[in-house]
């Protein structure tokens, strides 16, 4: 199984408003630079569309170390995930958000073997300093790394921002699955 690094980072000008994602992946002495846009979103979406695109880049599975300065889409993937998806993404008024992304990163994430690292923003990791000048530079010119310009590849699941799971139907043991779930989930 091939070994790739993926570095990743998202920017939003005004949240909302005119948003970048970028990421680098490097596979041995090959570099690769992709960034691309949404006129309108936040930062949350920005830094999950990151290694989204990263991963759609792939050719086949691979071992992938996945460098990223958001706690939210680490913690998010590697630890979260799984009480979102035993509940349906969401109970009662509450969804989880960005649910579309998080369903599109998991089932792309489930092709490979990935391990992810978290850094710090803006400090001395130099992908990640270049993928947030690529990201930003994205966000403000609204302009992308694909020939046609389209702001990124396509997604496997397209479901789209408004997106909202349907809700699974009620289990026998609710009660105890209830009693189960403890804590809070910050998305």
């Amino acid at each position: 199984m091939k070994k790739v690094s993926l570095i990743t980072d998202g920017s939003c000008l005004g949240n909302p408003g005119p948003g970048g994602w970028a990421c680098i992946l490097r596979f041995g002495a090959v570099k690769k630079e992709l960034f691309g846009y949404d006129p309108h979103t936040t930062n949350n979406r920005m830094e999950l569309m990151a290694p989204i695109q990263g991963l759609l880049a792939l050719k086949e599975p691979c071992e992938v170390e996945i460098t990223t300065d958001c706690e939210y889409v680490r913690k998010g993937i590697t630890e979260w995930i799984i009480r979102w998806k035993r509940i349906g993404w969401g109970k009662g008024d509450w969804t989880v958000r960005h649910a579309d992304l998080w369903i599109e990163l998991d089932e792309l994430v489930a092709m490979h073997r990935t391990t992810w690292l978290w850094t710090k923003g803006h400090a001395d990791h130099e992908d990640n300093n270049r993928c947030d000048c690529l990201a930003q530079n994205a966000a403000r010119t609204q302009t992308s790394s694909f020939a046609d310009g389209v702001p990124h590849a396509p997604l496997r699941r397209a479901l789209g921002a408004d997106y909202v799971p349907p809700r699974p139907q009620a289990s026998l043991f609710d009660e105890a699955d209830a009693e189960d779930e403890g804590g809070d989930d910050p998305a």
